[in-house]
């Protein structure tokens, strides 16, 4: 049996993505193994208009939808309270529950604090500890870049531990 699950790290400029597929293991035994599909950023230029940036994010979106066909999407939680750019943030995880909700798709979210738990052990990892801890699970000899493609990956790993 085998899931795929994407992660996204909601973004205005920058959104993450990290797209994993988890193999049950038949005999139960060895539980689960992850693989690396994909990640990556859908980044909208800070002198184009709003609505255009917006659509950009619904286009693109819908294509890593169509692209990876994910079983599961996980998204990190939104904080408001410690962003500058709070509105605009709000705006593209609504293009991103628009999105996922027109492809029915079930959605899990996360706080930041049960990513690195989830990832590193405890609650207040530091972000290299949380990257490394990405690499490690997913067998990879490099810390995937940019940092918001790695935080993706985080967040579709930490789904993959809670079911």
């Amino acid at each position: 049996m085998q899931r795929k699950i994407l992660g996204l790290d909601p973004g205005f400029a920058i959104l993450g993505f990290g797209a994993i597929i988890c193999h049950k293991n038949q005999d139960n035994l060895q539980g689960e193994s992850v693989k690396l599909l994909d990640f990556g950023i859908i980044s909208t230029p800070a002198k184009t208009p709003l609505e255009t940036r917006l659509c950009t994010l619904y286009d693109d979106l819908h294509t890593l939808v169509e692209e990876f066909q994910p079983d599961l999407v996980a998204i990190e939680k939104f904080f408001f309270y410690r962003m500058s750019n709070t509105i605009l943030v709000a705006q593209a995880r609504g293009i991103i529950l628009l999105v996922l909700g027109q492809h029915r798709l079930p959605i899990v979210e996360f706080a930041p604090s049960q990513i690195k738990l989830a990832l590193a052990g405890y609650g207040k990892a530091e972000k290299h500890e949380v990257q490394e801890a990405v690499a490690r699970e997913l067998d990879l000899d490099y810390i995937p870049r940019p940092d918001d493609a790695a935080d993706a990956l985080a967040i579709a790993l930490t789904a993959s531990f809670q079911s």
